[in-house]
């Protein structure tokens, strides 16, 4: 079992940085979600955290980095459009995909040719990263702290009950608070001529067109697999289902001007949509802490971030 850490002082960093370089695993929050950090260079470390994950083989993970002079290690032939991009939204919760160079082994990459980089906007997370970079680290992978497909943490509470029986001692969870924003980071393919959104997150669509003056076309089938991309993803072991048809029992998740059905049991009612998409992994993790069978979602309308709950929300009821 590994230690949850809540005093996270600059010395605990260090001493977090250098055991990612000896090898160990160490869960971090971001402003997305908490991840389960391993040195994006220690083949054998990822391995394990890909095992810790029950993740498959073939799935690739988003390496963090502790500024832009280190995006040159890692990838190659960068396109204007996504310097633009970093300038305007690292660090914050944007995940790119550019064309890797041969130090993104296929361990990382899934055996595509291209790795996915991301600075977070989370100063426990920066302070780690910075750390590690002091140590001579060029990055942490850190996918979601949970077993694969199954609701992301944004809590170190939430870390330590989904992976406390597969941790060993000397790894670490290191405990900075609930996540602000609290859905996966938008992933966009910045490895040809224009940028393509795989994953909505909270840089939308909007914000991504502004800053590149590109138009973005309608994402059609892919062959880049990504993180978050499978059908069934964020599922807790409840049944969501995406109606207010709350009966007797069954938890509900809707905004605060929604009424709540008698006999429903309300598990979140955020009032904007930024709540929403903070509480919503805790609220589907409520639900099976309660024990309930279904959960009734009404998904947020419009633009922006409501894009990215509804897909998370979509993934959970596998529709």
């Amino acid at each position: 079992m590994a230690t949850i850490i809540s005093q996270c002082s600059l010395s605990v960093l260090r001493q977090s940085a250098e055991k990612l370089k000896a090898g160990d695993l160490i869960a971090f929050p971001t402003e997305t979600v908490y991840g389960i950090g391993a040195d994006a260079q220690n083949m054998k470390a990822v391995a394990r955290m890909y095992e810790v994950k029950n993740r498959p083989a073939n799935h690739p993970v988003i390496v963090h980095i502790a500024g832009l002079n280190d995006v040159d290690y890692w990838a190659k032939d960068v396109p204007e459009y996504a310097i633009n991009l970093m300038r305007d939204f690292w660090p914050g919760p944007m995940t790119l995909l550019l064309k890797r160079r041969g130090v993104a082994g296929d361990y990382l990459t899934g055996g595509q040719e291209i790795v996915g980089l991301r600075i977070p906007a989370n100063s426990l997370a920066l302070g780690l990263l910075s750390q590690f970079k002091a140590i001579g680290g060029k990055g942490i992978v850190a996918p979601s702290a949970n077993r694969y497909g199954a609701v992301s943490p944004t809590t170190a509470q939430a870390v330590g009950e989904e992976l406390s029986d597969y941790l060993l001692p000397g790894d670490q969870i290191l405990d900075g608070g609930i996540c602000l924003v609290g859905v996966e980071s938008t992933i966009i393919d910045c490895s040809g001529d224009n940028p393509t959104i795989l994953r909505p997150g909270a840089v939308s669509s909007e914000m991504i067109e502004k800053s590149t003056g590109i138009i973005l076309d309608s994402v059609g089938e892919t062959r880049i697999r990504v993180s978050g991309s499978d059908k069934q993803h964020y599922a807790p072991k409840a049944k969501v289902l995406i109606d207010g048809q709350c009966q007797e029992g069954e938890g509900l998740i809707a905004m605060s001007d929604v009424a709540t059905p008698q006999g429903a049991i309300r598990l979140a009612e955020p009032n904007s949509i930024e709540e929403y998409a903070r509480v919503l992994y805790a609220a589907l993790r409520k639900a099976d802490n309660q024990g309930l069978r279904t959960i009734r979602v009404i998904p947020p309308s419009g633009s922006g971030l409501a894009v990215a709950i509804r897909d998370r929300i979509s993934r959970a009821a596998a529709i």
